[in-house]
This record gives structure tokens, C-alpha cells and sequence, in this order.
């Protein structure tokens, strides 16, 4: 792998800024926000920050909502070498007070941002706000001096953070009972290529020419989202986040404001192809879509070159470690059905072991775990020893996802060795969920199982034994679980059934229940 020789995260990005000058880098609705304009935000933010003391190692939960403003917020905070934890919507109440048992020192929030409605569980830890809020320190108003100047006396913004230390713990989705934190260090964040031009492989540099205006929608809390920020700034586009945020509607976005390129999840992309059929709309701007988040069907992912033309990029990745493969538009046309049913090739810099049981390397065209190794991989759960030692083995990631590669280096993906449902590219563990459910008193026995949806890639569905005599109402087991793990883990589907089927290994057999006793309508 690369020797990380990068300077100090964000150094490359506050330099990138401090030379664009009048460029612009943020289109929010009508308001036109340029690189020296966010170099000035993230200077007066990282003034404000440090004159209430944070600085390294300082654990910061950060909401910032979408906006240049939340943008140089996360910035300014990875300039002063802060450990950041961005809060993703979507968290209960006790996954909330859960994250900031973990060493959180303060609470930076946008009051508009999806997920502020948590703030009254900060209990005493220190609140500081992107706009007015009772309660709350503006930071963008503290220490502005005359004209609106930062407080940093005129000094350059320099990163602070020292390459070992943990620069953001991204949460998962908190399916387990409470989230785990996938820890990054500095050293890690400045070894990625998404900030490194001189290392873009064509094929990256292609998927970055087609971010001249990059749509922005979804959560700048999630690492996904900003990595395709940020390539677009640094391949000198703009970040174009619409006046109809956050619902932007598809296609028509795209054709009101000329967008050349987005990321987007899989149910997305079918939305927009479902929408495209019953409705055309010009989306011929588009030069660069990239879709990822859960298994792509292959017949989609033809139909969706056919429709939008040789745009369409698809990626796979983990929380853990981050970006693995690509597959261009130039590999679809090339090799056809192979790269159609693959997930694209390894990064150069990215390593790919395919393994047996016995954690054997396996030949080409064999299944087995895929392990990872990455320059910019994650170094462990935050807190959790325990679940890291069972994940990040002798430096390489275990995906606990199963596939192979071909004989010309695509990667094949063919199931999971966890119990998993991918909901809205949101991983939920079936346990959790299963006992949440068996809690119901009318509950004898309660089995989840994933389904392709696409409206949300997978759905969950509930396979459900009753006690004897009893029939639990759908409404109180989805608000059970609901009230518990959040609504991405509410069965999509649930199903009452008569008896449990078992496999010859005398193991429940899930899927076969569900094919013999098929899915219920919608639970409300």
C-alpha cells in the first residue's frame, strides 16, 4: 500500500479555498457562496471553536445539516484537530444520549438541521449553534469583529491534527440496540484520493469531470456524501444544493438547475428511472451519476445506461473501510454482462483477499469472505474493542460480505456472512430487531428477513408465530420497534405464520418461510 506522505487533514482543502479566491464552490438556492467566502467561514468558525476551547481531542457531535455553513463547521473543527462525530438523522432518543456517553465534549448543530429535535437530551453538555437558538452559543456570530472578520488575529488557518489521533467517528445505523462508531485517524482521511488529484486514476478522473454542478442533497454527516463534495471542489466544480432541499424532486432538479452530476442510492436511481418513464424530462446535462449503497440489479443498471446514456458509475464500500471498488461506464461497455453483475474493480490502492473458512486465500472465480486493506480504512470501533477485534484482523478489514473476483479483476458480490437487512444503504442487523419483537406479549417466536424493495433497496420483513389464541395488532409491533431501534428497522412487512420451518441443520429457515407464507400488506 501507499506510504501516507500527505499534509496534515484538511491542509490540502483550507489551501485549495485559500487559492480559488472568487470561485464559486457552493450554489445554495439563490445565494452564491465562493471559495474565499468559505475559507472565511471555516477561519471565523475555527476562531469561535477555539475561543471555547476546543482543539485536539476534543470530541465534538456535529449536526450540520446541509449548507456551506455546515460545511465549513465540519472543516473548521478537523482544522483544529477536534474529533468529530457526525450525528446522522434518523437516531433515537437513547442511541443519541448513547453517542455522547462517548466521550463528547460539546454539541455543534445547525437548528434547522434534520435530527436538532435531540437537543434536549444534551442534558449539561455544551451547546454551540450554527444560527440563533436559545440555550445555544452562535458560533457564527461569536467573536465576528468588525465587517464580519474571524478571530483568528490574521494567522493563516492551519490544520492541527496529529495523524494518529481519531479525527471523526462515523455511527452506524444503531440496528444492533445502539450505534458502534467506525473511528478514522488523520492519517487515514489524508491518505484518501479524493483530495489528491495528482493520484486520480482516468477513471476517477472522468467521475470528477462530470461534477462541474454536483447535486447536494441527503446528510453532510455522512462520509459518502462529502467525499463527493469535496471531489467535486477539487475537480473546480460547484456544489449545487436546491431551494427544494430536503425533498429535491428527480429529474426535475436536475433539468432546473443544469446538474452534470450526483450520488445517489439504488432506490434513488430507480425512482428516477420509474419517473423518467411516466414522465421524460431532459436530463441530458448529466455526465456523472453515482449510485451505490446496496446490490444493484443488473438489469437496472442496463436499463439506467440505456436511459441516461454512458454516465452511470456504481461503488462499493463500507463504513469500515470506506471506498473499495469502481465500475465506470467505459467497463459496462466493455465487458457487458460480467461488469453489469459485478460492483467494478478494487481501487489501485485498495486490496482485495477473497478467503475460505479457514482464512485461505481462494483462487479466482471462487466464493469466499471478502477481507479488505486500504490506506484509508477506519482503525477500529470507538470504544468497542471487543466488536473491533472481531472485524479489523492483522490490518485488514473483515466485510462479512461474500463474492469472489473474475478472471479480469471485477468483483462479485453473493451474500452476506452477517444477518443483515440494507435499508436506504443503512445497514440493520436482524437480531436486534427480532428480539425487540419477541418482547410483544402475544409474540411466541419472531424472525426477520431482507427482500429486495425498490423503494429502499431491501425491506425488512417479519415472519411472526403468535402466542396461542392471539393476534398482536401490526400497528403496536412496529411502534415497538420503532420506539427502540429507530425507523429504519420497522418491518416493512409482517407476516403471522402458523409454524416455524426448519432447515436440515435444525436451524429456523427463514427464507423458506417467507417464500412458503409470502408477505403481508404494508404494516401500518
Amino acid at each position: 500500500m501507499r506510504t501516507q506522505t500527505s499534509p496534515t487533514y484538511p491542509q490540502a482543502l483550507v489551501d485549495l479555498l485559500d487559492e480559488a479566491g472568487d470561485r464559486p464552490c457552493f450554489e445554495h438556492g439563490d445565494r452564491i457562496v465562493t471559495a474565499a467566502q468559505t475559507l472565511a467561514t471555516m477561519r471565523r468558525l475555527a476562531g469561535a471553536m477555539r475561543a471555547a476551547g476546543f482543539g485536539p481531542g476534543t470530541g465534538i457531535a456535529l449536526m450540520p445539516g446541509v449548507s456551506p455553513e455546515g460545511f465549513a463547521a465540519i472543516f473548521a473543527a478537523y482544522a483544529l484537530g477536534a474529533r468529530v462525530s457526525a450525528v446522522r438523522p434518523g437516531l433515537t432518543a437513547g442511541q443519541f444520549a448513547h453517542l455522547l456517553g462517548g466521550g463528547v465534549d460539546a454539541i455543534v448543530f445547525d437548528p434547522a438541521a434534520a435530527g436538532s429535535d435531540l437537543i434536549p437530551v444534551a442534558g449539561r453538555t455544551p451547546l454551540y449553534s450554527l444560527g440563533a437558538h436559545s440555550g445555544a452559543t452562535n458560533l457564527l456570530a461569536h467573536g465576528a469583529g468588525a465587517g464580519g472578520r474571524d478571530d483568528l488575529d490574521g494567522s493563516p488557518l492551519v490544520a492541527a491534527g496529529r495523524p494518529e489521533d481519531i479525527a471523526r467517528v462515523t455511527y452506524t445505523s444503531g440496528s444492533t440496540g445502539q450505534p458502534k462508531g467506525c473511528a478514522i485517524t488523520y492519517g487515514a482521511l489524508a491518505a484518501d484520493w479524493t483530495c489528491a488529484p495528482d493520484r486520480w486514476t482516468p477513471s476517477m478522473a472522468r467521475l470528477a469531470d462530470g461534477l462541474d454542478r454536483c447535486l447536494l442533497f441527503g446528510t453532510l454527516s455522512s462520509p459518502v456524501v462529502m467525499n463527493y463534495v469535496l471531489l467535486s471542489l477539487f475537480h473546480g466544480g460547484v456544489a449545487v444544493i436546491p431551494e427544494e432541499y430536503p425533498r429535491p424532486f428527480f429529474p426535475g432538479v436536475v433539468a432546473r438547475y443544469g446538474i452534470t452530476g450526483t450520488i445517489m442510492t439504488v432506490p434513488r436511481l430507480y425512482q428516477l428511472l420509474d419517473t423518467l418513464r411516466d414522465d421524460p424530462v431532459d436530463v441530458s446535462t448529466l455526465r456523472s451519476v453515482m449510485v451505490s449503497g446496496s446490490p444493484l440489479n443488473p438489469r437496472r443498471l442496463a436499463d439506467a445506461t440505456r436511459r441516461l446514456g454512458p454516465v452511470v458509475f456504481s461503488a462499493y464500500g463500507q463504513s469500515e473501510a470506506g471506498s473499495l471498488t469502481l465500475l465506470t461506464p467505459d467497463e459496462l461497455s466493455r465487458y457487458g454482462e460480467p461488469a453489469l453483475a459485478s460492483v467494478g474493480r478494487p481501487h489501485p490502492e485498495a486490496e482485495v483477499s477473497i478467503r475460505d473458512r479457514d482464512d485461505r486465500p481462494v483462487p479466482p472465480g471462487e466464493d469466499g469472505e471478502i477481507y479488505v486493506r486500504t490506506p484509508w480504512q477506519t482503525s477500529g470501533y470507538w470504544g468497542d474493542p471487543e466488536q473491533s477485534a472481531q472485524v479489523y484482523v492483522d490490518g485488514w478489514v473483515r466485510t462479512r460480505d461474500l463474492g469472489h473476483l473474475d478472471g479480469d479483476g471485477f468483483l462479485h458480490l453473493v451474500g452476506r456472512t452477517r444477518d443483515i437487512v440494507i435499508v436506504n444503504a443503512m445497514v440493520h442487523y436482524a437480531g436486534p430487531i427480532e428480539q425487540v419483537l419477541a418482547l410483544h406479549p402475544d409474540v411466541d417466536e419472531a424472525f426477520v428477513v431482507g427482500a429486495p424493495d425498490e423503494r429502499t433497496g431491501e425491506a425488512v420483513h417479519a415472519l411472526i408465530r403468535p402466542a396461542a389464541g392471539r393476534t398482536p395488532p401490526r400497528e403496536q409491533l412496529t411502534a415497538l420497534v420503532r420506539d427502540t431501534l429507530g425507523d429504519g428497522s420497522v418491518p416493512a412487512t409482517i407476516t403471522f405464520i402458523p409454524e416455524v420451518m426448519v432447515a436440515p441443520s435444525g436451524k429456523p429457515d427463514k427464507r423458506a418461510m417467507l417464500a412458503r407464507y409470502g408477505a403481508a400488506p404494508p404494516a401500518g
